[in-house]
């Protein structure tokens, strides 16, 4: 159901791009009953992303490609995280009417995938140049330096490629794997 939403959403936005450019281009003149009525319409979508792309230094006669990209990517971020949370609730649903065990290893499983991506997001944002005391990387860093630091005292650095990650990744998955075969028995 919210896939046909989001499907006819973007469809809307692709009309008012349409409207919006045959104005534009005079395929329709702007002066007529039709041109007028397309801008009433197609203007109020249009305005903030055209403000918003000239104060990035766009041209804003792209706004209607970027209302549709827009449309489209805010549209699939909606369905992903929809099924990620009905996905989430549904084994953590199973997992509390299993018993302890399965809780205990649902958990596991949960800190587990947070630890991970928050090494990901570490060492990527480090490629970037975007380090601990960034606004958005800080939290990753927090939730990591637990593992990382204490390893890269251990672990010489090759060069300028800073291996105390993929030794902290397998850290994690060997740890993950001790506690969830302690949890079988």
């Amino acid at each position: 159901m919210v896939r046909y939403v989001v499907f006819g959403v973007v469809a809307l936005a692709a009309v008012a791009a349409l409207g919006s450019w045959l104005v534009r281009t005079r395929r329709i003149s702007p002066f007529g009953g039709l041109g007028r009525g397309l801008r009433s319409v197609t203007d109020p979508v249009l305005r903030p992303v055209e403000r918003r792309l000239v104060r990035m230094g766009g041209n804003p006669t792209h706004a209607g490609g970027w209302l549709i990209v827009l449309t489209a990517i805010g549209g699939i971020v909606l369905v992903s995280l929809i099924g990620w949370f009905l996905g989430s609730f549904q084994t953590v649903n199973i997992a509390a009417h299993s018993g302890t065990r399965a809780t205990l290893r649902l958990l596991i499983e949960i800190v587990y995938r947070i630890l991970m991506y928050a090494l990901i997001v570490r060492v990527i944002a480090a490629w970037f140049g975007m380090f601990r005391y960034s606004r958005w990387i800080r939290p990753a860093y927090i939730l990591t330096d637990w593992i990382v630091e204490p390893i890269r005292r251990v672990v010489p650095s090759l060069g300028a490629f800073d291996v105390s990650p993929i030794v902290a990744w397998l850290a994690l998955m060997l740890l993950r794997q001790i506690l969830l075969s302690i949890l079988r028995y």
